[in-house]
């Protein structure tokens, strides 16, 4: 059996300062004191890291390093490293399969709990890996598309044939179900999960 999540090791590897400084004070504010989170501003220091600290959880901005560098880099790590992608711009989804899971600057202190606790479990099913996906109804998704197309609420409602009352229901059970509140977030979250493509989303 694994250790106390208290002994895990999590790299976070970002060169802003602020977006670094901000998953470092939300991450301690649910593990343990305990928890070594390391902070890197410099890619160039994370090969020397890695095989200083063996990390369990890597967070990086996926702008930083290329597929075939990740996985170089996983090599470089005795033990089954998992490699979180920290995203804050709309990438192409497959740019993002070669990690483990993603996290968004627009994820509250909740959705990044849960995903951090869940690679830190052992025994996790692989069926729960889309979750919070398969949780959303057809009808959900749907609205999702439409949103991050740039429909208001009445142009939704037309589309999908139902009244904009009850779009602005759903659209509250988007909000509760991934506890994601703009636009952004929703369009960040519908590409990651290929909802839409890049191609349909509305950025003006």
């Amino acid at each position: 059996m694994r250790n106390s999540v208290s002994q895990y090791k999590i790299i976070i590897t970002e060169t802003s300062l602020i977006i670094r400084l901000g998953v470092t004070q939300s991450l301690r504010r649910f593990l343990p004191g305990k928890t070594q989170l390391i902070e890197i501003a410099n890619y160039d220091l994370l090969s020397e890291s890695l095989r200083l600290y063996q990390p369990d959880i890597v967070i990086i901005n996926p702008t930083l390093v290329g597929a075939i560098e990740l996985q170089r880099l996983r090599s470089e790590v005795k033990s089954k490293v998992k490699v979180v992608a920290l995203l804050y711009n709309v990438l192409d989804p497959e740019s993002l399969k070669a990690y483990d899971d993603t996290i968004t600057i627009y994820d509250d202190l909740g959705k990044l709990k849960s995903k951090i606790e869940r690679l830190l479990q052992i025994g996790v099913e692989d069926e729960t890996t889309n979750e919070e996906v398969q949780q959303l109804s057809h009808r959900e998704k749907e609205i999702i598309v439409c949103v991050v197309k740039g429909m208001s609420n009445k142009e939704i409602a037309d589309e999908l044939s139902i009244s904009a009352h009850t779009v602005i229901t759903h659209r509250k059970n988007i909000t509760r179900k991934l506890q994601i509140n703009s636009t952004a977030g929703l369009t960040i979250y519908a590409i990651v999960n290929k909802l839409v493509t890049l191609e349909e989303v509305n950025i003006s």
